[in-house]
């Protein structure tokens, strides 16, 4: 009777354990879940977020799983106030062409697309869950549950819960940056005509996502304002150009008020003589300043000139000078004798910046203190990703100092670590270099065939594209969108970590931010790659800076005491 009861009672366990509804597993952002590779992860989500920042999470569903549907996902706080959630679904980019030794063929996980667009074989499925705190929010703890059903059947639910910080995080963020978009390229990627109102209404929709993700955008609708000329003075109807850009530059594209932080000054063709192109960039100037735009206008000159160009640079400045206004002229490129008078923003690659062992991957590397002992007063430095970061010609190269050389950069490949996509905001917030430029997010759409399918360009896997284009032709979609990537959800949380660091020095932790700083990125090749390390780091600058926050006057000037 004790065998027959035993084998009764294990038989009833083991149809119990069958009967169970499957688990979905909770993985870090900071982990790029890929086929064949184990994936540790929890049953539970806990986040923390403050006042006007975003943050997310991952959500592993079983094996084989090929359909999903979302619950709503309602997370309740403080006196019932509900926390804004969103989520995605990851899609894979198979890559062919590795971008370097750090990186791999195969699928790699990059757009975030509806729910309900129908997935990949063969690939993982995974859920990005974002969470948004507005500065309005209050402070505490959020609760709620993500209910999933797989392939028609009810897995159990993810209890997720999140605490919002007292501390309140700028709208507008805190680093000067200016990301390439062109309204040409995106009616490109969308089968439209780049003048059509939906090609405008998307270019619209894209900025807003830059801007929502803490970036400013040049470049955008690429037409300078028409501009006629009376008695040597510039008049120029900057209605259109109003019209795209006020919106960002006034803070009303989103609820939180966000700004652009730059904008460029668009040449004009019609501005034919030296006399008539200063009068057009004067009125530009006298426009921003009527407006009280506070973005950084600059004139970009040129992009990595040649020696053979850096006279049509020169001139180019002395036009700008010649208007008699406060515009800096912005050049990519090494540290040059011949730009001495010309660059008011110097932009460098990061590779320029730190000198490593073996071959360098930069004509003149100096560290940022003596660029700036180099440069006159005033000028100001930035940075700029390029391949000189993985490598131009793709793949790992044959000789092993060279390879090591491109290895480790902070990079905005999706074959690398998600850390070394996240790394630029804490590598700006150690060096204290004063932006960052990027010279376009959509460069596969007119570089590829499909950038659903290759974003492969300059030896990196989608080295300038940081969205893919949702068509109402490609299934899931119902109309014309922007689709984001996985690495534009890092590049912000990067830009967040900076906002952390900037934050606690204002509440006089600058000792201590700048030691966290250095564990996240001791260099621009040598980022931190462990995952628990650095969510240990980023917990303990939340720690410390609530603990700060709670005993400032910032504290009292919000109006809302944590709960």
């Amino acid at each position: 009777m004790g065998v027959g009861w035993s084998m009764g009672w294990m038989l009833t366990w083991l149809l119990a354990a069958a009967a169970e509804p499957p688990r979905a597993k909770v993985v870090s952002v900071l982990e790029k879940v890929r086929p064949g590779r184990k994936v540790k992860g929890k049953a539970e989500a806990r986040l923390s977020l403050a006042r006007n920042e975003c943050e997310g999470t991952q959500v592993v569903l079983p094996p084989g799983t090929s359909s999903v549907k979302v619950r709503p996902l309602v997370l309740k706080g403080p006196n019932g106030q509900r926390l804004e959630t969103s989520v995605w679904r990851e899609a894979y980019l198979d890559v062919r062409t590795p971008s370097n030794s750090q990186g791999d063929t195969g699928p790699w996980p990059d757009p975030l697309v509806p729910v309900r667009a129908p997935p990949t074989p063969g690939v993982p499925t995974v859920l990005y869950v974002e969470l948004c705190a507005p500065e309005s929010q209050a402070p505490g703890t959020y609760r709620g549950e993500l209910r999933l059903v797989a392939d028609g059947r009810e897995l159990v639910p993810v209890p997720v819960t999140a605490r919002v910080q007292p501390f309140i995080l700028p709208a507008t963020a805190s680093l000067p940056t200016s990301f390439g978009i062109s309204r040409y390229s995106i009616a490109r990627g969308h089968g439209l005509e780049p003048d059509s109102p939906k090609a405008r209404e998307l270019l619209q929709a894209y900025a807003r996502e830059l801007l929502a993700h803490r970036l400013s955008a040049h470049g955008m609708g690429m037409d300078a304002p028409p501009v006629r000329f009376e008695k040597g003075r510039a008049v120029v109807d900057f209605r259109a150009y109003d019209a795209e850009l006020a919106p960002f530059l006034e803070g009303t594209a989103l609820p939180s008020g966000a700004r652009f932080t730059t904008a460029e000054l668009r040449n004009n063709p019609k501005a034919r003589t030296d006399a008539e192109k200063a009068a057009y960039y004067r009125a530009f100037a006298e426009h921003f300043r009527e407006k009280g735009w506070r973005a950084q206008l600059f004139f970009y000159a040129r992009d990595e000139p040649t020696p053979e160009e850096m006279l049509l640079v020169q001139s180019q400045a002395r036009r700008v000078h010649a208007a008699g206004m406060d515009v800096p002229v912005l050049v990519t490129s090494p540290l040059d004798e011949a730009l001495r008078d010309s660059a008011g923003i110097l932009v460098p690659p990061l590779n320029c910046f730190f000198p490593r062992p073996g071959p360098q991957t930069c004509r003149h590397v100096i560290p940022l203190p003596a660029l700036r002992g180099k440069l006159g007063p005033g000028v100001k430095v930035w940075w700029y990703q390029s391949c000189n970061a993985h490598g131009c010609n793709g793949g790992p190269s044959e000789d092993a100092a060279v390879e090591k050389a491109y290895s480790g950069w902070a990079s905005y490949m999706v074959d690398h670590p998600a850390p070394l996509n996240r790394a630029m905001g804490p590598l700006a917030f150690l060096t204290g270099v004063d932006g960052e430029l990027y010279f376009d997010t959509i460069h596969a759409y007119v570089a590829s065939k499909s950038p659903w399918e290759d974003v492969f360009v300059f030896g990196g896997n989608g080295d300038g594209t940081l969205f893919y284009p949702g068509t109402p032709a490609r299934p899931g979609f119902s109309h014309h969108q922007p689709v984001v990537s996985l690495r534009l959800k890092h590049i912000r949380d990067g830009l967040e970590d900076h906002e952390y660091l900037r934050l606690l020095v204002e509440l006089g932790e600058q000792d201590f931010a700048r030691q966290a700083a250095r564990q996240l990125t001791r260099s621009g090749y040598e980022v931190e790659l462990n995952t628990r390390r650095w969510e240990r780091i980023r917990r303990e600058m939340t720690d410390r800076l609530r603990k700060r926050w709670e005993a400032s006057e910032y504290s009292k000037r919000s109006g809302v005491r944590p709960k």
